[in-house]
């Protein structure tokens, strides 16, 4: 079905306005928050994807007057290559695979971009023969895409085996992501079979909708972590500030918070008494003043009504 009297089948109609609302949402997010580079290279995904899906949809079409038919080509196809050589770039940058490095700044403008300006802007130019602009035009291209494809994975395995890797967490989301991919490695194959529009932007589109699930969780997820550092950090301040508050409430001696502030940190007896330079029976009778003073009976009712309740 296709709609507005033009080549663009409902189908991508539907992409597009899905894309325009979360394009919007994340635009929101990102000027609140113009330090999250994932989120602004995701953007610049996200803007391709609509550029492509409505080019791919419009063009060619020759009822359209205002611009020539060889051009329409050149922009509807170029959107397609624009938008596969911006994976390894994204991948580089947001997801931080530095072994996609050479693929991104070098392998992208020699594979991708020089044989589509050669054959798709150069030679149809002068020729208008499309089918043989496809036919030679698409061989490098695809060929490239399959390395494209092997490399992402590579890069995604050796990232899952860092301890400190803070983006790729699980098999799943390896796999999630090839999926993602793999429909662009496509591409070059339904562009040179004539592949019928909405077949094209279902596949290429369910990708993107992958990686778009990867990135909300992986936003969700660092949100999370973020919230729970906060808490964590919430909790040893107050936790601090009360113990301040009560050491001082009670009849310490100087010499007996002293003692107090080592065991809070973990030390024994014998420890504390080498670092006061007093005997640990010393220690001992200090331990024991303490406890009668806070009126406990362990180092841990200790910690609990020194860190937590307030002194009466």
């Amino acid at each position: 079905m296709l709609v507005f009297n033009s080549d663009m089948h409902i189908v991508t109609l539907i992409f597009v306005i899905l894309e325009l609302v979360m394009f919007g949402i994340q635009l929101g997010y990102y000027l609140n928050k113009p330090t999250d580079k994932p989120r602004f290279w995701y953007l610049i995904l996200l803007l391709l994807l609509l550029i492509y899906n409505i080019t791919g949809g419009l063009f060619p079409d020759p009822d359209i007057k205002c611009i020539p038919l060889g051009l329409q080509n050149i922009i509807a196809y170029g959107s397609g290559f624009l938008m596969a050589s911006y994976f390894p770039f994204y991948f580089y940058k947001a997801f931080k695979l530095r072994l996609l490095r050479f693929h991104a700044i070098y392998g992208v403008p020699l594979f991708l971009i020089l044989p589509y300006i050669v054959f798709f802007v150069i030679y149809y130019a002068f020729t208008m023969d499309i089918d043989n602009a496809l036919t030679y035009g698409l061989v490098i291209p695809f060929i490239y895409s399959i390395v494209i494809l092997w490399a992402i994975l590579r890069a995604l395995k050796f990232h899952l085996k860092q301890a400190n890797n803070e983006l790729i967490t699980s098999k799943t989301e390896v796999i999630a992501v090839c999926c993602a991919v793999a429909p662009w490695v496509c591409m070059t194959v339904f562009a040179y079979f004539h592949v019928t529009q909405w077949i094209e932007v279902l596949a290429t589109n369910l990708g993107f909708i992958l990686i778009t699930v990867i990135f909300i969780a992986h936003s969700v997820k660092g949100s999370r972590i973020q919230i729970e550092e906060l808490k964590k950090l919430d909790i040893r301040i107050i936790s601090e500030e009360v113990f301040e508050i009560n050491i001082n409430n009670y009849r310490f001696s100087a010499r007996e918070i002293e003692v107090i502030r080592l065991i809070r940190q973990g030390y024994c007896k014998q420890e504390i008494g080498e670092k006061l330079f007093i005997a640990t029976s010393t220690v001992s009778r200090h331990v024991q003043n303490i406890h009668d003073k806070a009126d406990v009976s362990s180092r841990l009712e200790l910690m609990r009504r020194l860190e937590l309740e307030a002194a009466s």
